[in-house]
């Protein structure tokens, strides 16, 4: 069943508030998913910083010392600043991919959530309320975030196989759903050179997206090209550096509900998970509507 929610500010002055209208957004879906939960936030970007959230299963072991063993591979770049399981890596821009990288051999049991310039990925087994409160998400500041609450279907209830899904830089989705064609997918995205982590076919949706992307389209374009490759029911919302997008597929059983004011723009799985919002009782509300691509971008909305 699972729980969405995405939230795409245009008002500057609600950026403060980002996570802590998430985090209530989310754990509003507490009962459609209580296996897992996960939330992306984006901030405004540090010019020549980017950012790898990790997350390990001995985060005393792996985290210690961690910033002293990067040193050399950073170029004396590298913070870490610990997040419970979670840790986010500061490193400068020009060394991201060496630092990603030398994680592999440096602490191979980290496994990486998410990395870019903008994005911090969260995501454990539990209830959202309690991964919500593990990572301080009602404190964090932000442009626009996406969230997720898992009921598995599909694959095993791990931390890898919670929501959200990042397979290219700033990028990353959440999904209620099914994909019947996810095998053959991964597959023929695998041959192109795209590595997974996990059997979740919300991971190839995120591959598909992150390959469309990297060819030259912009979201909406890929979520465009999504209608015509990706067979099942699926609802997905999706964020990038700048943008914040949904899709439903052409049947749209899984459901759906969205607001806009001149603040800020919505997305709930259930109208309920929308009621805590400012001015909520003026947004323009609607049903977002099967096969139609919906995309916003934050420098068409400066």
């Amino acid at each position: 069943m699972c729980g969405i929610v995405g939230l795409f500010l245009k008002d500057p002055t609600l950026e403060p508030r980002l996570g802590a209208l998430l985090a209530d957004m989310l754990v509003t879906m507490t009962d459609r998913g209580p296996d897992s939960a996960g939330l992306a936030i984006y901030g405004a970007p540090v010019s020549g910083q980017s950012k790898i959230t990790v997350q390990s299963a001995r985060p005393e072991a792996d985290f210690a010392g961690l910033e002293q063993r990067l040193a050399e591979i950073s170029g004396g770049s590298a913070r870490v600043a610990v997040k419970s399981t979670h840790a986010v890596i500061t490193v400068g821009t020009d060394r991201l991919g060496a630092t990603r990288a030398a994680l592999k051999d440096l602490s191979p049991d980290l496994r990486v959530m998410g990395a870019g310039e903008s994005v911090e990925i969260y995501k454990e087994v539990g209830l959202p309320r309690d991964v919500v409160a593990r990572f301080g998400i009602a404190g964090m500041s932000g442009t626009h975030g996406i969230g997720h609450t898992r009921m598995a279907t599909e694959s095993a209830v791990t931390t890898m196989g919670a929501h959200p899904f990042s397979t290219g830089a700033d990028q990353c989705l959440v999904h209620n759903g099914s994909l019947s064609n996810h095998n053959n997918l991964r597959r023929s995205l695998a041959r192109n050179g795209m590595a997974f982590e996990t059997q979740n076919d919300s991971e190839v949706a995120a591959a598909y997206l992150t390959t469309a992307m990297a060819r030259g389209r912009d979201l909406g374009a890929a979520l465009a090209g999504a209608l015509e490759d990706l067979d099942g029911f699926f609802t997905f919302v999706v964020g990038t550096k700048s943008g914040f997008g949904v899709l439903r597929d052409p049947i749209a059983c899984k459901p759906a509900i969205m607001a806009e004011t001149e603040r800020y723009v919505a997305f709930g799985s259930e109208y309920r998970a929308l009621v805590g919002l400012p001015g909520i009782e003026s947004a323009r509300v609607w049903e977002p509507e099967p096969a139609t691509v919906y995309f916003w971008d934050q420098r068409q909305a400066a």
